[in-house]
């Protein structure tokens, strides 16, 4: 054999000559990426919020890390699958609403683990798992600050006494700002965010003034940052 023939299998072997992964190593790969796919998927049914789970987005983020752990696999491998690999998913483009944000961590993880996993460091894959569960626990007890309530008050223009409104404010709550004024049609509206404990206490005060033609109270589980 010449040294041309030589050259000609090596380029051969490193541009297309097949992996160097056996069959049992591809195999142990993909079946630990399923693993680390159905602890995620575990996890994030666990923890979603009722109102914000997806069971679709749970299988999804379940089977990415397969998918991209075979990608990784054939493209440390070959180097012609991979150049084509990266330009056919450079040319894909993926549009979904996502209701959470937290669920893009969720994708990032999934999608990461699978490239750790792809590329032979599944003990890493592993440790990753168990950091972001402990990280997820631990965030989750943190108490949120609760979001001012809404209070919306409706009065006749021509009537309404706003010092009064405003002493009444005053004895009832904790903090008071008003966010919005403004009169249409003879009546004046109000948008006031308040914090306070003795809500009836504010309502009834409030009732008790002759000009008010509708009161309302908005409170919401939103979460405010402090």
């Amino acid at each position: 054999m010449s040294i041309k023939d030589v050259i000609k299998s090596s380029v051969y072997e490193s541009l297309g000559g097949g992996t160097n992964l056996s069959a049992k190593g591809i195999l142990l790969l993909i079946a630990i990426a399923a693993l680390v796919g159905l602890y995620i998927f575990a996890v994030y049914k666990l923890s979603s919020k009722s109102a914000f789970y997806s069971k679709d987005l749970n299988v999804t983020m379940a089977g990415m890390p397969i998918i991209v752990a075979a990608i990784m696999i054939a493209m440390q491998s070959n180097l012609l699958v991979s150049l084509g690999m990266v330009g056919a998913l450079s040319i894909v483009r993926f549009r979904n609403a996502v209701k959470n944000p937290i669920d893009l961590l969720y994708l990032f993880w999934s999608i990461s683990a699978g490239i750790i996993v792809g590329v032979g460091l599944y003990l890493l894959a592993f440790v990753l798992c168990i950091v972001m569960t402990v990280l997820l626990l631990v965030l989750d007890m943190v108490p949120n600050a609760k979001a001012p309530d809404l209070l919306v008050l409706r009065a006749l223009a021509a009537e309404v006494d706003y010092e009064e409104v405003e002493e009444i404010l005053k004895q009832n709550c904790k903090y008071h700002k008003e966010k919005s004024r403004s009169i249409k049609n003879g009546e004046s509206e109000l948008i006031i965010e308040i914090r306070t404990a003795k809500k009836e206490a504010l309502l009834e005060a409030l009732s008790r003034v002759k000009c008010m033609t509708q009161i309302n109270c908005i409170s919401h589980d939103g979460e405010c940052r402090v």
